[in-house]
């Protein structure tokens, strides 16, 4: 199953025949549990070597942490300016292989511009430019050309409000701009991950729950259809996140809510760079306002104990909305206030207990850990590194376990979507009118084959009324990345979820097209 041999779509169809597959009693080398970022990333790497795959979760793809992230693939500069190398090292490189190889489509350059206001002193000034100098000298280690991220900069006040049109300007002594790696969605690469899994053979079965789960066996449920079934694997791995305690009570998780609001971008006046502001009293801690897809703009993050049981939808706290909408404040020249929100989100880092210090502080480096059943499972770690997550997982379960499986190949493994990868087309296919540039964005060389397979009337026609997602995109969503219903379509294929108003006028379309 090493080379490329199977379609990439995911559908109904698809998921009913590899239930039927796994039901009638064969068995899998690696079966995963969690369909999120790092357990597609292992699913991929499987598939690639040439191990059978079955990957499971109860939900949807992207269902939890994976789909409330800030959407950016750092380059670790955080994690170098708090002394931690490894981290730092291995993000700016992961970034360089999302960027240069694996989803150029799906991750571009975005600029963060820290405006020099009269609160922000000599001495944290030159901090920041220090930082943003090191962050250049990590792009240069990992290899990411200039071309990809521009080098760090000071500009003028002027430039600084083409930027952020709503920065304060009273006092602003230009700023400081520098660049880091920002996806389209977060989602989006989720989804990406596990078509190219399939790509590669591998069975991609949401809705499905795993429970008595060992070593080498689970019981799986259909989550729609009812039905149970025994599944045996030469090796389980446990890659639900927050949720891996459940599969291994013995794992101490401490997990960490990071919030974000959502505004209409032209509440901001339509940024183009994400701006930057110092959280008073922090050192080396921003808050962010983030212009995104669908005319929005992003702002986070806050990083807060989440003790507890832990929800399938984390909420955002109305003091972390405060915190958030005072911190940016302090750089606005017109505040932002509750009525501005539009939206929001909260997810949960399911970061390894340490027993002690801030979640802020606590490591962000992961964990792989063999239970007393001789489940794998993998802890911690953060979006950007995936990859590299699922390389040191997979390398551990083939190495215990005396699995078949050829080198990892994921380091240039091109995403469906990307130019390289063989099921991307290219070439354009004619079809009479432009791509609209937000499909391209969400879809990369695909953009063309979404209108081209559609057999919806009007697929070009947005879904609703002042909406960038179009017809097709629905369509797509069912026919070739998996969406089984309307909230798959709009909280995770598209974003328009995240808005509720937007929801609204969306949902009949999303509806009829999973009827």
């Amino acid at each position: 199953m090493g080379p490329v041999s199977a379609s990439s779509a995911l559908n109904a169809a698809r998921r009913a025949a590899d239930l039927d597959v796994l039901s009638g009693g064969a068995a899998v080398d690696l079966l995963v549990i969690g369909g999120g970022v790092t357990g597609t990333g292992i699913a991929l790497d499987a598939a690639a070597r040439g191990l059978s795959v079955a990957l499971v979760d109860k939900h949807d793809l992207a269902f939890g942490t994976s789909r409330w992230s800030s959407k950016l693939v750092h380059g670790g500069l955080r994690y170098l300016a708090t002394g931690n190398i490894g981290i730092a090292r291995r993000s700016a490189a992961e970034r360089g292989i999302l960027m240069s190889h694996n989803a150029p489509h799906l991750v571009r350059a975005m600029p963060q511009l820290v405006p020099l206001l009269p609160s922000m002193g000599r001495g944290a000034r030159a901090l920041v430019r220090t930082g943003f100098l090191a962050g250049d000298a990590l792009r240069r280690l990992a290899g990411t050309p200039a071309s990809a991220l521009p080098r760090s900069r000071r500009v003028s006040a002027e430039r600084a409000v083409q930027l952020a049109p709503t920065v304060r300007r009273d006092g602003l002594d230009g700023g400081l701009l520098a660049y880091d790696g920002q996806l389209v969605d977060d989602a989006r690469l989720v989804v990406a991950i596990a078509r190219t899994a399939a790509q590669h053979g591998a069975r991609i079965l949401t809705y499905v729950g795993a429970s008595a789960v060992t070593g080498t066996t689970a019981r799986l449920t259909d989550m729609r259809g009812g039905e149970s079934m025994e599944v045996t694997a030469r090796a389980v791995i446990n890659a639900t996140g927050v949720w891996a305690g459940e599969i291994d009570p013995a794992l101490r998780l401490r997990p960490s809510r990071g919030t974000h609001l959502v505004f209409d971008a032209a509440a901001l006046g339509h940024p183009t760079a994400a701006l930057t502001v110092p959280i008073p009293g922090e050192l080396n801690r921003f808050v962010f306002a983030m212009p995104e897809q669908l005319g929005r703009v992003y702002l986070g993050l806050t990083d807060e104990d989440a003790p507890g049981p832990i929800p399938d939808v984390p909420q955002p706290t109305s003091a972390e909305i405060d915190f958030l909408l005072d911190t940016v404040n302090t750089a606005l020249g017109t505040r932002l206030g509750t009525s501005d929100v539009v939206g929001s989100y909260a997810g949960l880092r399911p970061l390894i207990d340490t027993g002690e210090g801030r979640t802020a502080d606590v490591s962000r480096d992961h964990a792989v850990i063999e239970s007393d059943s001789g489940v794998f499972s993998i802890i911690g770690g953060k979006l950007t590194e995936y990859r590299y997550m699922a390389q040191d997982v997979l390398d551990r379960a083939v190495a215990a376990r005396g699995l078949p499986a050829a080198p990892c190949r994921t380091r240039n493994l091109p995403l469906i979507g990307a130019p390289a990868n063989p099921g991307s087309r290219p070439d354009p296919v004619t079809l009479g009118t432009p791509l609209p540039p937000s499909l391209v964005a969400r879809f990369g060389a695909e953009a063309a084959e979404v209108i081209a397979s559609a057999g919806c009337t009007r697929p070009t026609d947005p879904v609703a009324d002042g909406i960038d997602v179009i017809r097709a995109e629905f369509e797509y969503a069912v026919t070739h990345e998996g969406a089984l219903t309307a909230d798959d379509i709009l909280d995770r294929r598209s974003r328009i979820g995240l808005v509720a108003a937007d929801r609204a006028r969306a949902e009949t379309a999303a509806v009829d097209f999973t009827a």
